[in-house]
């Protein structure tokens, strides 16, 4: 067998660097694809203690300081396609002011032919600002089993800690977006509480 030398040799190294190179860039794709398929729950420990991804903290209540700074909201729905919903909010964004608690809510509907259960992951942006917005109440990594042709109303109380006023790098931020993405799951455990859906005269969208 004649061995390869020179600018020829070269090359088909660099060729099979590229390949193994593309096979583990693949690999690592379908890695982090199968971890937010099945493993919700981790994927919620890891922000948690990571605080990746503009993760939020979570308050039993209001700070009970509430400041002059107002912060607009904006919301956001996405499904993963192989999940047969309508998914979005009843307003698309809200200006409160710092430390004031709301709630919103988001309608999810089943447009499938069968019963169907999905459940939630969710970001704040700028993710700087995820360790400020705290929520009282959310649906978010609970699973939400739906009937053919049923609709929801999923609740979410929250508020932004004021002290994000004293937040240098944080100054300029005038609006914070938080999205949510419903994934499809088998199996149930106990499902959020949520109201049926009721026509929303007020929708601002």
């Amino acid at each position: 067998m004649t061995r390869e030398t020179g600018p020829a040799a070269g090359a088909t190294k660099l060729s099979r660097s590229n390949r193994r190179v593309a096979v583990a860039v693949l690999g690592g794709v379908m890695l982090m694809t199968g971890a937010a398929y099945a493993s919700v729950p981790l994927y919620e420990l890891f922000c948690q203690v990571t605080g990746y991804g503009g993760t939020t903290q979570r308050a039993d209540a209001p700070t009970g300081t509430i400041i002059d700074r107002k912060i607009t909201v904006r919301f956001d729905g996405n499904v993963n396609s192989d999940l047969p919903w309508d998914f979005k909010p009843k307003q698309r964004t809200i200006t409160l002011r710092m430390g004031e608690s709301t709630q919103v809510a988001y309608v999810a509907t089943n447009r499938g032919g069968d019963g169907t259960i999905g459940t939630s992951v969710f970001n704040v942006t700028p993710f700087e600002a995820g360790s400020y917005f705290n929520k009282i109440e959310c649906f978010c990594f609970t699973e939400q089993p739906l009937k053919a042709g049923e609709s929801v109303e999923m609740p979410v109380v929250f508020f932004v800690d004021p002290a994000m006023d004293e937040d240098e790098q944080l100054k300029h931020i005038k609006e914070i977006t938080l999205s949510y993405t419903f994934f499809p799951v088998k199996g149930s455990e106990t499902p959020v509480a949520a109201a049926p859906a009721t026509p929303d005269t007020t929708d601002r969208m």
